[in-house]
This record gives structure tokens, C-alpha cells and sequence, in this order.
């Protein structure tokens, strides 16, 4: 697999930040993990001219590549550390994945679309990008490989999934879309083994992203 980053791919990804960063994200550290991910390597060549616009654009099976403020969003919000044990539920292209090896996280990703899990894992493997890839179900989480510091979810549940909440380390948090219809970025943040302060972000939705919904007992 033949990667090539320009200057001019690099020029965006400069404007990109720039442009996150009059969006409200703060986190020196996200920005320059945005700086350091050449987007174009996740969409299809048709799409290379569009990559660093702050648009989500479709990988295939129905999905999609989220919205750079998204990524950058919900990165932030977990603030991210060295070391940090991250469970991602939605490997979907893995832009996000590789936004948070940059940050220095020990990652989990899941994804339920063969496909997509196929594809992505050869590219990261491409980009060096060192990631624990699992192919399953969401909802499950990965027990085995828990607890962990931080979950991310990039697809909308239309409440809390239990069992994630369950791998969470105490004083962990996990940043998910919750909601049928209308979504509402939440933070969850563990207390106890089973009690959670929740922050809901409604600011977020009024820039309209829909996530995709995260389906159940579905490969």
C-alpha cells in the first residue's frame, strides 16, 4: 500500500486545525495529533480534494468518516493522556484510532463490518499505527481486555449501554451519542461500580451531526 502526504495535504491539515480551533477546541495536544493524521489516507481517492474539509464523507457499508470537530470533540472531552487505557467502539475508517495513537493511548477498537475491519487494519498496519483491532459486536464491549481508562463511542445508542459502563475503570469516563432521533453528545463519568455523573453537551447539536446508530447482535 503506496502512502503519500504532500506538502499540500500537510498545508491542509494546517488550515484544518486552524479552523478547529476557531470551533472552540482548546487542547493543544488534539491539535497537533490532527496535524500529525494525513485524513486522505481514509476516503476513497475520489474524495482526496474534500478530506480536510469539516465534513463527515461515506467509507462504504452505510458508514461513514466523522466530521474533523467530532473527532477533535470527543477526543478532547476525554483528555486523553499518555498511557491511557481507550476502549473505541466504531473503528469505522480509523481516523479516529489513529488520532488517539498520536495522543499516546493504548487502544481497543472495535468494529461490527467486516469490511470496514478488513480494509482499516491493513491501512493502519500501513501507517504504523499500533492498535489492538477487534472484530465483534459494540454493545459487548471487550471484557476480556478491560477495565478501562476511557471509552469512545462513535455511533449513537439509544441509552447507556450497560456493559460498557461495567469495563469502565472508576473515574473513568466514556463520551457517547445518546438518543433516538434527536442525539445528544453525553459524558459519562464513572463514580462507582455502579453510579455515573452525566454531562450532556447540548451545544453540540447545534452544529446537526447524526451519528450513525450502533446496532446490536449485528457482524
Amino acid at each position: 500500500m503506496q502512502l503519500v502526504d504532500k506538502a499540500k495535504h500537510q498545508g491542509s491539515r494546517k488550515r484544518l486545525a486552524l479552523e478547529l480551533q476557531e470551533m472552540g477546541i482548546e487542547s493543544s495536544l488534539v491539535l497537533e495529533a490532527i496535524l500529525k493524521v494525513p485524513r486522505h489516507y481514509f476516503l476513497d481517492s475520489s474524495f482526496e480534494e474534500h478530506a480536510y474539509q469539516n465534513k463527515a464523507f461515506p467509507i462504504g457499508t452505510d458508514q461513514t468518516i466523522s466530521h474533523p470537530y467530532t473527532v477533535a470533540f470527543q477526543t478532547e472531552v476525554l483528555a486523553i493522556k499518555k498511557g491511557d487505557k481507550v476502549l473505541e467502539i466504531g473503528t469505522g475508517s480509523g481516523y479516529q484510532t489513529a488520532v488517539l495513537f498520536h495522543l499516546g493511548a493504548d487502544i481497543y477498537s472495535i468494529e461490527r463490518q467486516h469490511f470496514l475491519f478488513d480494509k482499516t487494519k491493513q491501512l493502519l498496519t500501513a501507517m504504523k499505527v499500533k492498535a489492538f483491532l477487534h472484530y465483534g459486536d459494540g454493545y459487548e464491549g471487550l471484557p476480556e481486555k478491560g477495565p478501562f481508562d476511557k471509552i469512545i463511542v462513535t455511533a449513537g445508542a439509544p441509552k447507556l449501554p450497560e456493559k460498557l459502563f461495567l469495563q469502565l475503570t472508576i473515574g473513568g469516563m466514556m463520551i457517547i451519542p445518546i438518543g433516538q432521533g434527536e442525539q445528544t453528545m453525553t459524558l459519562i463519568i464513572k463514580t462507582s461500580k455502579s453510579t455515573y455523573k452525566k454531562v450532556e453537551f447540548d451545544n453540540f447539536n447545534e452544529s446537526h451531526f447524526r451519528f450513525v446508530p450502533m446496532l446490536k447482535n449485528k457482524k
